[in-house]
């Protein structure tokens, strides 16, 4: 299982497909904060209200200085999909090889209906302007998880 990330490393640097294809990178992020989140699967409920919370708020988290990126093991033509169907702004990237995820501590062993299985842990990593980890969430719940981010963050 992969180790879970803490405050003062380094984030892995990622090159992933976003729903149209392009390549987005967390490098090309350097200089903003940015809120990394990854969740299981797309077009899902409780992704879907997760995903609908930060477009609801990229706005305001833009404006204090954060880009946010969504990673699931999904391909792109699926968050395309997504993107459309619920009108969403924020960037979401595809990571079928689940490398990142891994990289992130992010896929592993969890419990899913009281039965232990091998997923995507449902994880938000704040990446700093320097690229090193300022907080590292895991097993984060999908509702109200984005509110309480922008009161940790204290914007």
């Amino acid at each position: 299982m992969s180790e879970r990330l803490q405050p003062g490393d380094p984030a892995p640097d990622f090159t992933l497909p976003d729903a149209d294809g392009n390549e987005v990178s967390l490098a090309s992020h350097k200089g903003r904060k940015v809120i990394v989140y990854f969740y299981p699967a797309a077009l899902t409920p409780g992704c879907t209200k997760q995903a609908c919370d930060f477009t609801d708020n990229l706005e305001l988290l833009a404006d204090a200085g954060y880009d946010v990126i969504g990673v699931s093991p999904d391909k792109p033509e699926k968050l395309a999909k997504f993107r459309e169907k619920e009108n969403l702004k924020v960037t979401l990237v595809g990571d079928p090889e689940k490398s990142v995820l891994e990289a992130y501590g992010a896929y592993g062993e969890k419990k899913l209906y009281g039965k232990v299985v091998t997923g995507v842990i449902r994880s938000t990593v704040v990446v700093d302007e320097e690229g090193k980890v300022e907080h590292a969430f895991y097993n984060v719940k999908a509702t109200g998880h984005v509110a309480k981010i922008i009161k940790d963050l204290g914007i």
